[in-house]
């Protein structure tokens, strides 16, 4: 039996009901009557609306968003869904974080249920990550800074 390395850490009685599942080529049945929808949100565009609502909805004092997208380099092998990101930019003589938030693209073809539980995780880092770190926006910056520095000094 393959392993389930996407369920470690799970009770054994539900991995048991799992691999019986798989013993019994049902999961693709379990999950099509749990999950029949698929959604309509397919283009980028169409993401950053759906993003946007959503936050609008549930995190009105969050920061803003600037950049949606699906994105095709995410996948199951960099152990990422989904990705939220604050890109710095120098504008003038001032450093500005643009957040941005990259899904899978996988989702595209996904249950609205898993597009939503993937979006709702990558916004609630735009609250938490400001509220777990004081100041995580120069602290990510001078990180860079510093592996900069490393490189430099490792030649």
């Amino acid at each position: 039996m393959a392993d389930l390395k996407y369920l470690r850490g799970y009770p054994e009685p539900l991995l048991a009901q799992v691999r019986q599942l798989i013993a019994e080529q049902r999961l693709g049945d379990y999950l099509q009557r749990r999950y029949p929808g698929r959604h309509e949100v397919q283009s980028d565009k169409a993401l950053y609306g759906y993003v946007q609502r959503l936050k609008q909805d549930h995190l009105k004092s969050a920061p803003p968003i600037d950049k949606v997208l699906y994105d095709n380099r995410l996948d199951l092998t960099h152990r990422a869904l989904g990705l939220h990101t604050a890109v710095s930019r120098v504008q003038g003589g001032k450093l500005k974080a643009k957040k941005e938030i990259r899904v899978a693209s996988l989702f595209r073809q996904a249950a609205p249920e898993f597009l939503q539980m993937i979006v709702v995780h990558e916004l609630a880092h735009l609250r938490e990550s400001e509220h777990m770190l004081p100041g995580y926006g120069q602290i990510e910056f001078d990180l860079r800074l510093f592996l900069h520095w490393r490189d430099m000094t490792d030649r």
